[in-house]
């Protein structure tokens, strides 16, 4: 896929859609396959416009204001399903000050010669989100485009607009199952591997630490069963492949130990020979295990942390594992 930094000077025919697509989620993916289809039977470029960054992080920023998934991978998911091009274009205050005829014409009729621009039924552009629907059909008729509505979709188990807003508020909740029905696929943060305290080493259960400063969304504290993805092989500079671990993920702090700070925590079932210090990681959430807690002894901790890996796995689906003698840890 080719990726666009600046305004192209001459390009198309093309198949045109507008948006921030944040999780590239259900709704998201119903319309850029519109765009990739009609691409393929006119005979043109399929190509997104998006914005980084999100609009709502310019007109109302906030460190809490966490993205569905990074840039990287919003455009590898945008890849994945088929388009040819994609215009990542600079999200400011002025470039949000245009009218809506003037981001028609400078950004979509004069340098991608669309036949057709495919939206959301509800989308609005331009100043103050005075452009929608109608306002691009009148427009596409003077530039000469045609413009087609993918009406919303509403999940009919829980009736609910398909949408990012949605998908945060369940990751919010902790409820990363629904929120992976809703992205169609499971939610995920990457990170790189840092010194933690090393207190999960010492008790038989090492985990690999990531770095807190996420740009991704992460779920509410808690215990977690998912997966971990890193490099193969470890430490190279051209690795090869990705492995793919189960594994039970802590977020949040260490209410046990009284810790203050929010971590997020991967144990890999079954593995003692880790040692991903420094190397970027993607971290998958499958399914919530329960609440981060406070135990009365060390012995309960443990005793419940036994239990954390038995459901990691029953939930994963792989084999049963126990914990790693503390001796055995060499990363």
């Amino acid at each position: 896929m080719q990726i666009l930094r600046d305004k192209p000077s001459s390009f198309g025919p093309s198949i045109v859609t507008i948006g921030t697509f944040d999780g590239v989620h259900t709704g998201h993916r119903r319309i850029i396959e519109k765009v990739v289809a009609l691409a393929h039977e006119r005979e043109a470029t399929s190509v997104v416009l998006t914005f980084d960054p999100l609009p709502r992080q310019v007109h109302h920023p906030d460190p809490k204001n966490k993205l569905i998934c990074s840039l990287p991978d919003r455009l590898t998911r945008i890849e994945q399903l088929g388009v040819e091009t994609t215009w990542v274009q600079q999200y400011d205050l002025d470039f949000a000050a245009q009218p809506p005829t003037e981001f028609v014409r400078d950004y979509l009729a004069n340098p991608l010669h669309p036949l057709v621009v495919v939206i959301g039924e509800d989308m609005h552009f331009g100043s103050n989100n005075s452009g929608d629907a109608q306002t691009l059909r009148e427009l596409g008729r003077e530039y000469g485009f045609a413009v087609e509505t993918i009406p919303n979709i509403v999940d009919p188990i829980f009736g609910r607009r398909w949408s990012s807003s949605w998908v945060r508020e369940l990751l919010a909740q902790g409820r990363v199952d629904q929120a992976a029905y809703v992205l169609g696929r499971a939610h995920s943060v990457r990170g790189t591997v840092i010194h933690g305290k090393r207190r999960g080493r010492k008790l038989g259960f090492p985990t690999a630490n990531l770095d807190a400063e996420f740009v991704e969304a992460i779920p509410a504290d808690g215990v977690y069963a998912g997966w971990l993805r890193m490099p193969y092989p470890p430490h190279s500079k051209s690795p090869t492949s990705l492995e793919v671990v189960p594994a039970a993920i802590s977020v949040g702090t260490s209410p046990h130990f009284g810790d203050v700070g929010r971590t997020v925590e991967a144990h890999v079932l079954g593995r003692a020979d880790l040692d991903l210090y420094g190397e970027e990681v993607v971290v998958e959430f499958v399914h919530r295990i329960r609440d981060n807690l406070a135990f009365h002894s060390l012995d309960a901790l443990l005793e419940r942390m036994d239990r954390d890996l038995l459901e990691t796995a029953v939930v994963l689906g792989v084999p049963k594992a126990q914990r790693i003698n503390p001796g055995a840890v060499t990363a």
